[in-house]
């Protein structure tokens, strides 16, 4: 039956592949300036104490910056356009700034490819990925699904 073949398969076996480096879902064009966290900003001080290495994760936690030592992205939330709190952070050549919404699409697994929606707002767009599932688990509990439902 059908049950015993999920029991069988589910949950999926975890990957030991060694995970893409951050530069992978970054924008690969000059960001725009608006991105950028400068002295001007409120936060800076703390930012630019903390923030130091590239290819690293961080996130802004209302009073302190916390690294995401693992590489793993810190999670992509509906109010992150609006700033404040749980920003993912990164340090480029060009300074401390915050994800693109691009690059939060490109995160959730959307192709680079994927076109935003014409005069759309950042703020719907950053909402709009996190509100998102990662398209590769969709996919790979679909195949789970799939691969139940042909055994019963």
């Amino acid at each position: 039956p059908m049950s015993t073949y999920f029991q069988k398969i589910f949950p999926p076996k975890k990957r030991t592949s060694k995970l893409k480096d951050i530069s992978y879902f970054l924008e690969s064009n000059e960001v725009e300036e608006k991105y950028y966290y400068r002295q001007d900003k409120y936060n800076y001080k703390e930012l630019s104490a903390s923030i130091k290495k590239k290819e690293t994760f961080y996130q802004w936690r209302r009073v302190y910056v916390r690294e995401n030592k693992n590489g793993v992205c810190p999670t992509l939330t509906a109010n992150m356009g609006t700033g404040g709190h749980n920003v993912p952070l990164i340090k480029d050549n060009d300074g401390i700034r915050k994800l693109t919404p691009r690059e939060c699409f490109n995160l959730q697994g959307f192709p680079k490819t994927f076109k935003f929606p014409k005069e759309m707002p950042n703020t719907q767009l950053y909402k709009q990925a996190g509100n998102s599932v990662t398209v590769d688990i969709i996919k790979k509990h679909a195949e789970i699904l799939y691969k139940c439902l042909i055994k019963s």
